[in-house]
């Protein structure tokens, strides 16, 4: 397997796949490891924990690096990364023992009855190129917190970095027998579909999603499924700065490229406003620079896949085709590297497959509408339903709207943001299950009810 700098077309390493005899091999090593690890006291698991934390800050500025180099990610884009994933890492550190402890429901002499929170074993973890830090700390964090082990399996776009996670978490002090990382794509994942493991949880596409869930669903165990979004933000004619509001919606549409299962990827305004939000979303967009990621100031960089600037295009001509006025960008960028231009499209309609269909690149479409019951509608009408913002200077008519909306996080005056404390799980497509927050703490967890009478 070859990884590709996107941005150069350079490769950066030749890696040897593994096998189902090699992966049959970690199975087996963190079988019997795992109970070792599930009958460490929680507290010396946050201490291990703890110290990868502060391995990454110690590393910021090399991981960052090597994130760049294989996803195309500004550098400061990769630092934000590593340091959200620190924050993320800390609420988890901090809310262990509230909620991985046994939780008593009757305690009296007569009868004690409690909830105890158990490992599942061995959690398989599928992971993304797109935040390989972010999402990844959703799911093997806490898994280790509550005692499982982790056959871990990046994407083949971001290996480097997991190879770099599964050094500093044995650096760290963590057992080599408790996270152990899978190399390959396509074929080392459907292997990992048909071992016995304890659970699966994948962080993706809803086409690769839904295929992992119909393969594993006779085994009968967990499967939580992150998947992409069509998320929708709407202004409201209400706004106080039209200008700040544009400023900030663009980022939400085009951090990271676009390459965010979160990113805005259609903005509704109202008609009394549109044109003023309109002019200022396309001279933000322009004042940011794009460039090599290595660059200082670069704000676009390169797509981490090649395959992502057909969708693009494709997009691109078939609203063109119906309508769609193009104000900015419309092509790829003629260079070594996946580089397209940030693109806003006026004059589109839902039946559109750029307000459709995901995106996932620096490509937006935004339509006027008349009314917040216009709005309600047209943000409901996809088949994702992970956030949905609304921008608007009152928060009772923002919830109002947002209340309407099938989403599982609603955004006023925000957007395209994830926080610790909070539950992130998708509607629709969009998957199901929950990381993050006290649920996501549990999700890598089994209950057993304990009834004790005394005689």
């Amino acid at each position: 397997m070859k990884v590709i700098n996107p941005a150069t077309g350079a490769t950066l390493r030749i890696l040897r796949d593994d096998t189902r005899d090699t992966l049959q091999d970690m199975y087996m090593r963190l079988k019997v490891t795992q109970p070792k690890w599930a009958a460490t006291s929680l507290a010396a698991r946050m201490k291990i924990i703890a110290r990868f934390s502060q391995l990454l800050q110690t590393h910021t500025e090399r991981l960052a690096g090597i994130l760049t180099s294989e996803t195309g990610k500004p550098l400061q884009q990769s630092r934000n990364e590593i340091n959200g994933a620190r924050t993320r890492i800390q609420w988890m550190l901090d809310n262990a023992e509230k909620f991985l402890a046994d939780e008593w429901v009757t305690n009296s002499d007569a009868l004690k009855e409690k909830i105890s929170y158990e490992p599942l074993g061995i959690v398989c973890n599928i992971s993304a190129w797109n935040y390989p830090y972010l999402v990844g700390v959703n799911v093997f964090i806490p898994a280790l917190l509550a005692g499982n082990a982790v056959l871990y399996k990046p994407s083949e776009y971001a290996t480097l970095t997991g190879m770099e996670i599964e050094s500093l978490l044995v650096q760290a002090g963590l057992d080599p027998n408790l996270f152990v990382m899978a190399t390959g794509g396509k074929e080392t994942g459907e292997a990992l579909l048909t071992m016995k493991l304890d659970g699966y949880f994948f962080t993706g596409s809803y086409k690769t999603g839904k295929y992992i869930y119909e393969k594993v669903a006779g085994k009968m165990v967990p499967c939580q499924l992150e998947l992409g979004g069509k998320d929708p933000l709407y202004v409201a004619d209400d706004v106080n700065d039209i200008a700040a509001v544009a400023a900030a919606t663009a980022d939400g549409a085009f951090y990271n490229n676009g390459q965010s299962c979160c990113a805005v990827e259609r903005i509704y305004v109202h008609e009394k406003i549109y044109d003023d939000y309109v002019n200022a979303f396309v001279a933000s967009v322009r004042s940011w620079k794009l460039g090599l990621p290595t660059e200082e100031g670069v704000y676009f960089g390169a797509l981490t896949r090649p395959d992502q600037l057909k969708v693009l295009e494709d997009q691109i001509l078939e609203a063109r085709a119906k309508g769609a006025t193009l104000l900015l960008g419309g092509k790829r960028i003629e260079h070594e590297g996946n580089f397209f231009e940030p693109t806003i499209l006026s004059d589109v309609n839902n039946k559109m497959k750029v307000m459709q269909e995901e995106s996932f690149g620096p490509i937006i479409g935004i339509m006027k509408v008349n009314s917040d019951a216009e709005a309600v509608e047209l943000m409901n009408d996809t088949d994702y339903g992970l956030t949905a913002a609304v921008y608007s200077g009152s928060q009772d008519r923002a919830a109002q709207i947002l209340s309407q909306v099938n989403s599982g996080t609603g955004y006023w005056n925000c957007c395209d943001r994830v926080t610790a404390g909070l539950p992130w799980a998708g509607r629709k497509h969009s998957g199901f299950g929950a990381t993050l927050s006290h649920q996501g703490l549990r999700a890598f967890t089994k209950t057993k009810s304990w009834q004790m009478k005394s005689e």
